[in-house]
């Protein structure tokens, strides 16, 4: 028996191709991706408008989804869901849905653990594994989309800032964006994805060139290249230097501000010293600022600042004009934080770095 596919794995030419070498007519691949982008079908027994015949061919040789769910878990207030998910070689992955007052964000991975390897990230320390497919991507989103549609609503938001680097898989999270972003998938608008990167340079350069505008994000955590090179070690391939000299080409071209996430961590990048050293680094950029306090993770000596010396950064950076944000800690009771579920559940083995 020939291997099964995953049907999200397909872009819609590509399914409309298997589809005919099925001998079936072409306009079945539409009447399937509706079924599992719009009526968000997890079993192809039950695609009605398929002949019978099909349905049992497409049983045998193919998959509706590549993710099986091992552990989820939802905070006290409800806002924050996340769910552990097996791969088709029994890898792991997780993805966070986040619910505010009007939009449903879900949060993906995008790899099999992380090569970057920042000393306070539970998926760097876990190791690297491999990429996700698009599929794999999709269908997180997916998931979470069919666990929201008792309540009438849709995901609104879709952010690549779970497990791994998305820069360094390039190829298939831009064809999840796409796919997403279809009108006749789940029609998400494209100023509602935003990939964060801890800073591939030519990853940027790349994104900057797309037709679709997304959002930016770079994980920036420290304002000078020696701090940096600690929190980040991609600081070392791409110093602060080359990423805003990236940063500056990407608004010139995209023609759209980018978001800097800072984790402040206690003791380490949150003196006010540090405030002002970033305000110098991002001054001339059409820049938002998101202040997070550490998600710490169990085995991490880094622990989140205390509430003065947040108080006083974020004060700083708006004093001088800066656009800030506070972002809630949402999470930290159910392990949201990227890696850190997958990493109490055991299955982080350590990987290879490419």
């Amino acid at each position: 028996m020939a291997e099964q596919v995953f049907l999200t794995n397909f872009t819609p030419s590509q399914l409309q191709e298997w589809v005919v070498s099925l001998g079936e007519p072409a306009y079945r691949a539409q009447q399937i991706r509706q079924w599992l982008y719009r009526s968000l079908e997890s079993d192809i027994h039950n695609m009605a408008n398929l002949p019978e015949e099909l349905r049992a061919k497409l049983a045998e040789r193919a998959c509706v989804s590549s993710l099986r769910p091992l552990q989820h878990i939802r905070s006290v207030d409800g806002q924050t869901e996340k769910t552990l998910f097996a791969l088709p070689d029994e890898q792991t992955i997780e993805s966070v849905l986040m619910r505010y007052e009007s939009r449903q964000t879900i949060c993906v991975s995008t790899q099999v653990g992380c090569p970057i390897g920042c000393s306070f990230c539970a998926t760097g320390q876990g190791g690297y594994q491999r990429n996700l497919t698009a599929g794999e991507i999709i269908d997180q989103v997916l998931h979470f989309a069919r666990l929201l549609r008792p309540e009438g609503l849709p995901v609104t938001n879709v952010v690549y800032m779970g497990m791994g680097e998305p820069l360094l898989n390039y190829d298939a999270v831009w064809q999840s964006i796409v796919v997403l972003h279809d009108s006749q998938a789940l029609s998400i608008g494209s100023r509602r994805f935003t990939i964060s990167t801890a800073g591939v340079v030519p990853g940027i350069d790349r994104l900057s060139a797309e037709t679709l505008q997304i959002g930016l994000a770079i994980s920036l955590h420290a304002p000078d290249d020696e701090l940096r090179d600690q929190l980040v070690p991609l600081n070392r391939r791409y110093p602060l230097s080359e990423l805003l000299a990236a940063c500056h080409r990407y608004v010139a071209q995209a023609d759209r501000r980018i978001t800097f996430e800072y984790a402040l961590i206690d003791g380490v990048n949150d003196e006010l010293a540090m405030a002002y050293k970033l305000i110098e680094l991002l001054r001339g950029l059409p820049a938002h600022i998101n202040l997070i306090p550490l998600n710490p993770t169990a085995d991490s000596p880094y622990r989140a600042s205390r509430r003065d010396r947040v108080v006083a950064f974020h004060r700083a950076l708006r004093q001088q004009g800066m656009k800030v944000t506070l972002r809630l800690r949402r999470g930290v009771g159910i392990s949201a934080g990227c890696g850190q579920l997958r990493s109490q559940a055991g299955d982080h083995q350590q990987g290879q770095r490419p």
